[in-house]
């Protein structure tokens, strides 16, 4: 896989969509040399003028025909309800060998959207960076935003292993570790370490905004920690989010419903105190924070000037 590291991976490479993923993979790649031209489409005027601005492309437009024209890898970074309208736009207009990827963090669906509008000899390679935080926007990224983070790649049966590899090796090189797994497979799995904790995270902040005004001050004033980050969750990008879960509504139903058990036997605890179930309970979770923290899955995803 191309032995000359000091080569850029990619010729051209086409970003639709500038936002925190996308901004922070033209930093990245720009940094590191990946790709000798980074082509930056996106719709929004003030968007594509920021990220001219910045310095993040080559080139710039808002039109994706002409942003993927002679490219080598294109990666949506879109919301996920906009994938199936640009893969109609640009499906005829892929060079033959042009992979195509996507940084969504739902695969099935991802795939169901693009995949028929590819021609022959259009590889697509779905993938999700683990990784991100509530900013969004060309600003919003950095260069080590993937760094010590995990990308997933969801290939189907069919796409070509060279291509799959390509792909890896740009991910490898901007500092995540590559896990390949099946689409489906990945959709559930994120739906409890990622979809379900945002929609709690939504649901409590909501509740806060619907209590009395003085009573709303106070949870403001006197946010707790455990508040305080659910807010943070909560601030996230809502078109992307609505997406999410209208995109992976199976598997976000099924989490949910366990939840919704889950918490029933909650409350009953409470209210027939129950202590030795709370705490067994507690004990349990514990122990899942502890494998967190030694598989090194507690790094905060902050900019670094942000750390301090």
């Amino acid at each position: 896989m191309n032995p000359n590291t000091d080569a850029p991976l990619f010729e051209k490479v086409t970003l639709i969509g500038i936002g925190l993923i996308g901004s922070s993979m033209a930093r990245s790649m720009r940094g590191k040399g990946l790709a000798a031209h980074i082509a930056v489409c996106t719709k929004s005027a003030s968007s594509l003028e920021k990220a001219r601005e910045l310095g993040l492309g080559d080139s710039f437009t808002h039109d994706p025909v002409e942003a993927v024209a002679g490219a080598d890898l294109v990666v949506l970074c879109t919301p996920l309800g906009a994938y199936e309208r640009i893969a109609q736009k640009i499906g005829p207009a892929l060079k033959p060998g042009a992979i195509v990827s996507d940084v969504g963090s739902v695969k099935q669906q991802a795939i169901e959207d693009i995949l028929p509008h590819l021609t022959a000899g259009v590889h697509l390679v779905p993938g999700h960076p683990v990784a991100g935080t509530e900013h969004s926007g060309p600003e919003a990224g950095y260069a080590e935003l993937f760094e010590g983070h995990w990308c997933i790649l969801t290939p189907t049966v069919e796409t070509d292993a060279g291509a799959t590899e390509k792909v890896s090796e740009l991910w490898r090189r901007m500092g995540s570790t590559v896990e390949v797994m099946d689409a489906r497979h990945h959709d559930k799995v994120l739906a409890i370490t990622s979809h379900l904790p945002h929609l709690i995270a939504y649901t409590i902040v909501g509740t806060a905004t619907d209590l009395e005004d003085h009573m709303k001050g106070e949870v403001i004033k006197f946010s707790a920690g455990g508040f305080r980050d659910f807010t943070r969750i909560a601030a996230s990008n809502p078109e992307m989010w609505r997406d999410v879960f209208l995109e992976n509504k199976e598997a976000v139903l099924e989490m949910l419903q366990r939840f919704s058990e889950d918490l029933t036997a909650l409350q009953r605890a409470i209210r027939w105190d129950e202590g030795e179930t709370l705490f067994k309970m507690f004990e349990r979770t514990r122990g899942i924070r502890r494998k967190v923290i030694e598989a090194r899955q507690d790094k905060p995803d902050v900019k670094p000037e942000d750390a301090s």
